[in-house]
């Protein structure tokens, strides 16, 4: 016998690890499908005008040589004690949090909280977060995160112009706001007509402003009583808000005991890296009667269909998708992973923890300072927290350099000062080197005296929730952890088919690098000489998306989708500018747009023209056509998504960018579709001026509960010189606290793409719209599918109308519940259609996986069929009685018309490893009229319990 040796890789990326079906797998698929191969039937889907001619050819690495250049490029960082502060500081991240939620699967692949009955854990670590932040802020409600401190403090004065009194147009800043946070203020107000006045607090006239930001402690240092500027402020029917820090209000003075009406800041110093910017959880918290006025998402108490407490996302009606042109914010994510680590940290420390660690920062502050002032250096102010500035005059460059020398970085205040934030990793030995870096030697002795006046300490308690008490112990910890994830359906147990949402694989080597240290602990405003890593990383996505896309010039600033659109629009919106175009203000959306694509161009102040669908569900071209001729010179922009949200390649595309051209607008292609897109068509050949991409669907970072993303945006040579600045690189326009947004996550797209290779990513397209189309195939007999292109095809998802089945009384909610009996998250609902469900099964997703989402569609399909032919009602059947928990199974009172086996056990369920979702069905409208968004008290878990 002739041996002949295997052709098999085992070290393809992304043939054997990422992309589900095998070549056999496929060949079967392709069979139902009735095409003969991957070409023929992409060939049907996409047309061939529109199809990229050059493929994307970059190698591909094997994991251990992605990890290996990884390690490479990060030592090209240098890591150093960074003490500049603004807002990032230094923090021990506690292994059990690191091992057991940033690198658990479980947490950092599921997605948000919509379907809460499979999502009870994730929700109440919210809780506890939202319970945490509003405890220390002394306000009495907060939300689940916003995506960091300068955006939320952006967020907090839109909200504020809604719900103050006063009829003034202008906004007063604080002048030792971070300079990060004036900057994106100053970016959102700009559109919307605010006046910005920045001063010092001392010539604040509330008269003449609907609402003022303080931050506390200053980003010098400052701390400062506000109670009387803030009085002043409400005596006029202005709003107070307050950037503060939740690490010095476990010692300082509550922004709640100040009357403040709102407060925002960043969580990043409870446990989470700095990450060369992110991502971190912002916080938001208000008094309870702007509550409703409130952005993000709030997780609220409620109950199940058995009458016991259940967790869900209360006042979803706020959702800004929901609202689109009418909306008051375009948030649609958080940064729910991060909020969720920042809440164990308080639950891991308790209060009396985070005393210590708040005490321990301020008194080694306070020896500093003391050195300091001993030697005859100036030091300010007089009353601080964690931060001081000292008076250096010509010295200032040499102080610097003696700090980079002793591994240190201060920060550069002006011409002739410096400031130093210290922190939770700050020791007796980085003292010594801070006063070595000024020529001194030796440090003060430890004294428990305060740098700011005793009227300041707080005085009221915090954390007192038994939650916070509870889990002292690691082992205890681990637990309490381990019991609220397998509360929750994600990736790591099932298929997550959720239309427009790309829950692809998020593989362990892209995961790996972003807690390395070399990655995590640099500070996003470092010098540029210490993070040549990043550098390299960054401009080498940079380019390859650029390559995918057929843009110009990439900005990495905007750490949300819907951040990248508001991005995109602004840099068009600068671009007219530019021209004496300003009065282009018409923006044109289709009804199938993202939901957030209205929202994004009501905060860029567009006036937005709704465009109609055709009956087959495309943009309707006439339409179109009209209102663009309509508006003449005032048209700026449409918005499309491609493939369109209806899950179809329409064959109009070029048409509509070519109006938009002639009319002299510009053409925004929203990327949330991406997934369909890469190595076969490029939005900017096919007349895409701008685009963000969804670096967290696409581009595989992990949604993380809710949060992180990544939204960079994508332009053409003309638009590239109006993209965001930001104030540590130059530039106006910053949308991101940070530079280079939630920097630390590019690197999973990175890895992604390295370890891809162009050709694999290429691949990962079609297999996408292969896995689409079978499901279509299969189903099609079962559930109409809703919209095809000319050829029959659907793009990278397509949508089952289950509309029919309500004139039975059988709902999509009855569909989305009876999916969880089967161990399934359901798919998309009632988005972009209301009443059907929009399936996106990734190219991740294996042959075997796929066929039990259909057994299990199937299985629902026939449970309809009964209540059709009369056989059950829909009130009586396993469908409305969905999701059936273990209580349920063992109930000695079954007196229901179907039997235990059928109820528990459908055919898409396994049989051993089964999911039990931990509640029955969540009651929607309870939660909302008895809206509780703090941790209920300890005797509502007894009566739960009982």
């Amino acid at each position: 016998m002739t041996f002949t040796p295997t052709d098999y890789n085992p070290y393809d990326f992304a043939n054997r690890r990422h992309i589900g079906p095998s070549p056999s797998e496929m060949a079967e698929m392709l069979d139902t499908v009735g095409v003969r191969t991957l070409d023929e039937l992409i060939e049907q889907t996409i047309p061939a005008s529109i199809r990229q001619a050059k493929p994307l050819t970059w190698a591909p690495l094997a994991e251990h040589e992605l990890l290996a250049k990884m390690k490479e490029v990060a030592a090209k960082n240098r890591v150093m004690t960074s003490l500049i502060g603004q807002g990032y500081y230094g923090t021990v991240t506690p292994p059990a949090i690191q091992r057991n939620i940033l690198e658990n699967p479980a947490w950092y692949t599921a997605y948000t909280p919509y379907q809460p009955e499979i999502a009870q854990g994730r929700l109440e670590a919210l809780l506890n977060y939202q319970t945490m932040v509003c405890d220390l802020t002394g306000l009495d409600v907060a939300n689940a995160s916003l995506l960091d401190e300068a955006t939320a403090a952006a967020e907090a004065m839109t909200m504020a112009e809604r719900v103050a009194k006063s009829k003034a147009k202008a906004f007063f800043v604080d002048r030792f706001c971070h300079p990060q946070t004036i900057a994106v203020i100053r970016t959102r107000a700009l559109p919307l007509g605010i006046e910005i006045i920045e001063d010092d607090v001392r010539t604040l006239d509330p008269s003449k402003v609907f609402g003022a930001i303080f931050q506390y402690p200053g980003s010098y240092g400052h701390v400062t009583d506000f109670t009387q500027r803030i009085a002043s402020l409400h005596a006029v029917g202005a709003v107070a808000i307050m950037a503060t820090d939740l690490l010095a209000l476990c010692l300082l003075k509550e922004p709640g005991a100040m009357g403040a009406d709102i407060a925002v800041g960043s969580a990043q110093r409870f446990g989470v890296p700095m990450g060369y910017g992110g991502p971190h959880a912002a916080f938001m918290a208000v008094k309870d009667a702007h509550k409703r006025q409130m952005p993000g998402r709030i997780v609220g108490v409620s109950i199940d269909a058995q009458g016991g407490k259940a967790y869900r996302l209360s006042l979803q009606t706020r959702e800004q998708h929901i609202r689109r042109e009418k909306a008051t914010s375009n948030v649609c994510t958080a940064q729910a992973l991060l909020a969720v680590m920042a809440s164990f940290y308080a639950v891991f420390h308790g209060p009396k923890g985070l005393r210590a660690i708040a005490e321990r920062v301020h008194f080694l502050t306070q020896r500093l300072a003391r050195a300091l002032k001993a030697a005859g250096a100036k030091v300010d102010p007089k009353a601080f927290f964690d931060t001081i500035t000292v008076e250096v005059g010509v010295g200032q460059a040499g102080i610097l350099a003696a700090a980079r020398n002793e591994g240190l970085n201060f920060r550069k205040i002006g011409t002739n000062r410096v400031g130093i934030s210290l922190d939770e990793t700050t020791d007796e030995r980085v003292l010594v080197r801070v006063l070595k870096a000024f020529g001194i030697d030796g440090v003060p002795p430890h004294r428990a005296s305060l740098g700011f006046p005793e009227t300041m300490l707080r005085t009221t308690e915090y954390l007192t929730h038994p939650v916070f008490h509870m889990n002292r112990a690691e082992s205890e910890m681990m637990r309490y952890m381990r019991r609220l994830s397998d509360r929750d359906l994600a990736l790591d147990r099932a298929m997550i088919p959720l239309g427009s949402c790309t829950m692809k694989l998020n593989a362990a080597a892209e995961m790996m690098p972003i807690t390395w240290p070399e990655f995590g602990s640099l500070h996003p405003f470092a010098p540029k000489d210490q993070a040549a890593g990043y550098t390299e990383a960054i401009n080498d996505l940079s380019a390859k998306l650029c390559e995918i896309t057929g843009y110009d010039a990439m900005s990495m600033q905007p750490n949300s989708g819907a951040q990248g659109e508001y991005a995109g629009l602004l840099t068009i919106q600068a671009y007219h500018r530019s021209r004496g175009d300003a009065h282009r203000t018409v923006c044109l959306i289709p009804t199938s747009a993202h939901g957030t694509n209205p929202a994004s161009a009501q905060m860029a102040g567009m006036e937005v023209v709704v465009v109609k669908s055709a009956p087959n569900g495309d943009v309707d071209v006439e339409d179109f056509r009209a209102k663009a001729a309509a508006a003449g010179d005032r048209l700026a922009a449409c918005m499309i998504t491609y493939p369109s949200t209806h899950g179809v390649f329409e064959e109009t595309v070029k048409d509509i960018c070519k109006i938009t051209h002639d009319h002299g607008g510009q053409v925004y292609i929203d990327g949330a579709n991406m997934n369909a897109l890469v190595g076969l068509v490029k939005p900017g050949e096919i007349g895409g001026d701008v685009s963000h991409l969804n670096l967290h669907k696409t581009f595989a970072i992990p949604h993380g509960g809710g949060g992180p993303g990544m939204g960079p945006i994508g332009v053409k040579a003309h638009l590239a010189p109006h993209l965001p600045g930001h104030p540590e690189t130059g530039g106006d326009g910053a949308v991101s606290a940070a530079p280079y947004g939630s920097a630390s996550i590019l690197l999973i797209s990175w890895a992604y793409c390295l370890m891809m290779g162009g050709p694999g990513c290429t691949q990962a397209t079609r297999v996408a719209i292969l896995n689409a189309n079978y499901i279509a195939a299969r189903l099609a007999g079962s559930y109409p599918i809703l919209f095809m292109g000319n050829k029959g095809r659907v793009a990278h998802e397509c949508i089952l109308d289950t509309r029919p089945f309500a004139e039975v009384g059988v709902t999509v909610d009855d569909i989305a519940k009876r999916l969880i009996d089967n161990g399934f998250h359901a798919p998309t609902m009632s988005w972009p259609v209301a009443g059907t469900l929009m399936v996106e099964p990734t190219e991740s997703e294996t042959k075997a996986e796929i066929d039990r989402f259909i057994t299990a569609l199937l299985a629902i399909r026939a449970e309809i069929a009964a209540v059709e032919k009369g056989e059950i009602t829909a009130e009586e059947s396993p469908l409305r009685h969905a999701p059936h928990t273990v209580a349920a199974l063992v109930t000695e009172a079954w007196d229901r018309k179907y039997s235990r086996e059928q109820g528990c056990f459908p055919p898409g369920a396994f049989r051993v490893d089964k999911y039990w979702p931990p509640v029955g069905r969540v009651d929607n409208v309870f939660g909302d009229r008895n809206l509780i968004c703090t941790c209920p008290p300890v005797e509502s878990y007894m009566e739960a319990a009982e």
